[in-house]
């Protein structure tokens, strides 16, 4: 198995990622079911080989599919303020999007090894 993985900045947060998995990020403009490009890509690693970026790469992407737009569960948020009988409750659901990585693509196009396999073994772009 490669131990290649690429570090990518989006919704304020960096996530290591790898191909075939899924990750959960801030809400994006992404409709089910179609591919978004993440940048920018920080660093990808491949192996022995470790591209690092200052502070991104450029021309490197990963492309993730939308699997779900949802909401994460709720969390109280409650104010209270001492010797004024002064309380607050509300509550709060942070939307998000879950991705599904396809594909680390390095500078100048080319796909990171794993991701040439996985692509073949599923015959090719969907």
């Amino acid at each position: 198995m490669s131990n290649s993985y690429a570090i990518v900045a989006t919704g304020g947060k960096q996530f290591r990622v790898r191909t075939s998995q899924v990750i959960n990020v801030e809400l994006l403009p992404v409709e089910k079911g179609k591919d978004v490009e993440l940048s920018p890509v920080l660093m990808i690693a491949d192996g022995e080989e470790v591209i690092i970026g200052t502070p991104a790469i450029e021309g490197a992407k990963v492309i993730a599919t939308c699997i779900e737009q949802g909401k994460c569960r709720k969390i109280i948020v409650f104010r209270y303020k001492n010797k004024v009988r002064e309380r607050r409750k509300t509550g709060h659901r942070q939307p998000y999007t879950r991705l599904l990585i396809k594909e680390i693509v390095k500078p100048g196009g080319k796909v990171t090894k794993k991701t040439a396999k996985a692509k073949a073994a599923s015959g090719g772009d969907n």
